[in-house]
């Protein structure tokens, strides 16, 4: 006999699908979108679909393994959590030499207890991100918290302009909406490199210099000054706005276009698109903030939403990432004791373990494939090597599982029960365990429950249960732990419109503009392409099995790249940056800025791949967020 249940992804994408899983007698098992469920509605992405194969696949770490000289031996859980103790015990005077790396590998309220455990530990943390930090941090400067209008106001829009987002590759509910809203009449305008399926979605399309959307929003938003176009109710609720018009008067608009290769012609759309009447929305993909300057684009491309009224309004506002867990009450993840710890920024973590004083004696990496998704893999690898214990959880042998000393078999999504949130959408969603985990794969929280308990003295977690409740109990969300298990999902209860009457979230109610326009090195004369490591369609990061990672790995150029003519097609081609160089294969994109190289990034570097190797460790203005689209590269033939 078949059973349906209703669960949802955890994987890191916005969506966090509902979806029915059917498990047949024959141990078969089906996933499909659960069409219940109110905003998504009953389909979901082909890197779900792809989830079973992962999760089935030969290649799966099940037992824990410890490494024996070149080799990996296996071991008991026993003994794998008795010498993870053994060295914690050890290093409890010195917490600090204890690091714990941990991303958002998968979603959920139990992955947080991992955090709690070692913050009652006082190890050593990672702060920032590598995905949306400086994003988050320049939308709490401009608005004083990072809030949208709900995602399915976009329908009240007339208007949509997509600063970057890739509505062919990322989030397919998103892209729904945009399919939707202009089936009702909206009008869609796309900002990017270009190569990346945005057309499709646009009825107008501006191609920019890669990293230099802030030059863009700036002449805009200096054509709305020079014709006096901002109301004084408006000016009214901006806290700085003559620093802001004083900064724009000493950049004319021909050095502005300049600097992001764009045309009159393309501010004129642009402008038309925030001063017709009706409401625009506005769009920031996570791409925009991955160099230096990021934050300094988003804000620039928030004080458009910003100048023309579109703030508080529906149908308007300015849309980033949420936080996927902001609806919910975390307090019970933070330690009780309030222990100060040290805080390595996570896209130079390398670096900092290299630097470490006290050294780093013992790594914890969950959640993340560091090596292969922090910037300069190679300084990653040797800031492993000289540490004397890591300990790896993980489900593949990935590039980080390689250099650990301990690899604990991870159970993955459908394997482990959980209660997640969404960086898109404000549905939150009980995730029950619907497969057994294969072999003796455990969940994060079974594994550092068990550690806990073998501590000296030992440090207890709350029960899952706890876990969820306490989660719950938030003034956002109406309804409880038994409430959530019994109905699967629940809305928070949150404004549709965010800043309604302009009123925003600095203690003065007050937005902010940014004070100062950065202007753009040039590149280097060896190196004068921009590397874009953008998203893959099947896959989300390095989620990848080995056997459907292409090598060597894809590259594409524009037609008009200046680079070309110095190829030979015929012959082997590599990507060099002055950290090194990888071999690719080389394909030709006409629409994409012939200053960019695109690189679909995820693929390992032990099967041939691993962009981040070329890639220099580099923060954000702002945010500690990882500027990995500021390298720049060159193509030549190699040997």
């Amino acid at each position: 006999m078949t059973d349906d249940i209703i669960t949802a992804c955890t994987m890191d994408c916005p969506d966090a699908c509902s979806m029915i899983v059917t498990r047949h007698p024959d141990g078969g098992v089906r996933l499909r979108g659960n069409p219940d469920h109110p905003f998504t509605a009953g389909f979901i992405c082909r890197k779900i679909r792809h989830h079973l194969r992962r999760r089935q696949s030969p290649d799966r770490i099940t037992r824990p393994l410890l490494r024996r000289g070149n080799g990996w031996q296996a071991i008991s859980w026993d003994e794998a959590l008795d010498r993870c103790a053994k060295s914690i015990n050890a290093l409890r005077h010195e917490p600090a030499s204890i690091l714990h790396i941990m991303s958002d590998g998968a979603k959920g309220v139990l992955k947080q207890t991992t955090k709690l455990f070692f913050a009652r530990l006082g190890a050593t943390r990672t702060r920032g991100s590598l995905c949306d930090a400086a994003g988050f941090i320049a939308c709490i400067h401009d608005f004083g918290s990072r809030k949208n209008n709900t995602i399915e106001d976009l329908m009240n829009a007339g208007r949509i302009v997509n600063w970057g987002k890739d509505f062919s590759r990322s989030s397919i509910h998103m892209s729904a909406i945009i399919r939707n809203a202009r089936k009702c009449g909206a009008k869609v305008l796309s900002i990017s490199p270009g190569g990346d399926g945005n057309e499709a979605f646009s009825d107008v399309f501006i191609r920019i210099r890669p990293g230099s959307d802030r030059f863009l929003a700036a002449a805009v938003a200096k054509r709305f000054i020079d014709a006096d176009l901002i109301p004084e109710a408006i000016l009214l609720r901006i806290r700085n706005f003559p620093r802001f018009s004083k900064t724009l008067s000493t950049f004319s608009e021909d050095r502005l276009l300049e600097r992001c290769d764009v045309t009159s012609r393309d501010v004129d759309a642009l402008f038309r698109f925030y001063t017709s009447n009706g409401p625009t929305a506005t769009i920031i993909g996570a791409g925009v903030q991955r160099y230096r300057r990021g934050g300094e684009n988003v804000r620039f491309i928030n004080s458009l939403a910003l100048l023309s009224g579109n703030m508080g309004r529906k149908g308007g506002g300015s849309y980033f990432h949420l936080h996927s867990l902001g609806n919910f009450n975390l307090e019970w993840t933070r330690d009780p004791e309030g222990k100060s710890r040290r805080a390595f920024p996570m896209a130079v973590v390398g670096r900092e373990i290299l630097a470490a004083d006290p050294p780093i004696r013992m790594i914890w990496v969950n959640g993340v494939n560091i090596v292969n998704q922090g910037p300069d893999s190679r300084e990653i690898i040797r800031a492993f090597a000289s540490v004397p214990f890591k300990v790896v959880v993980d489900a593949f042998m990935n590039d980080t599982a390689e250099r650990a000393d301990l690899i604990l078999p991870a159970a993955l999504m459908l394997e482990q029960e959980d209660v997640i949130g969404s960086f898109l959408h404000d549905y939150v969603q009980h995730v029950p365990a619907v497969l057994k985990p294969p072999g003796e794969a455990r969940s994060d929280y079974e594994i550092i429950s068990g550690l806990g308990k073998r501590l000296l003295p030992p440090i207890f977690l709350p029960s899952a249960e706890t876990c969820f409740e306490q989660a719950l109990d938030s003034p956002l969300i109406h309804g409880d732990w038994t409430t959530l298990r019994s109905k699967g999902t629940l809305r928070a209860q949150k404004p549709d419109i965010a800043y309604t009457g302009m009123i925003f979230d600095h203690p003065d109610g007050k937005a902010r503009l940014p004070a100062n326009l950065h202007d753009e090195p040039d590149p280097p004369d060896a190196f004068p392409l921009r590397f874009l490591t953008l998203v893959r369609r099947n896959a989300i990061h390095s989620q990848l099995l080995p056997e459907d990672q292409e090598m060597p790995p894809r590259v594409w150029i524009s037609p008009h790249c200046p680079n070309l003519k110095t190829l030979d097609m015929e012959k082997p081609v590599d990507v060099v940056s002055p950290l090194g160089r990888l071999r690719v294969s080389l394909h030709l994109l006409s629409g994409l800025h012939p200053g960019a190289v695109v690189y679909r990034r995820g693929d390992w570097m032990k099967v041939g791949g691993g962009a981040n190797q070329l890639v220099a460790a580099e923060l954000t203005d702002i945010g500690g967020g990882a500027a990995f689209y500021d390298q720049y590269v060159r193509l030549e033939n190699g040997i």
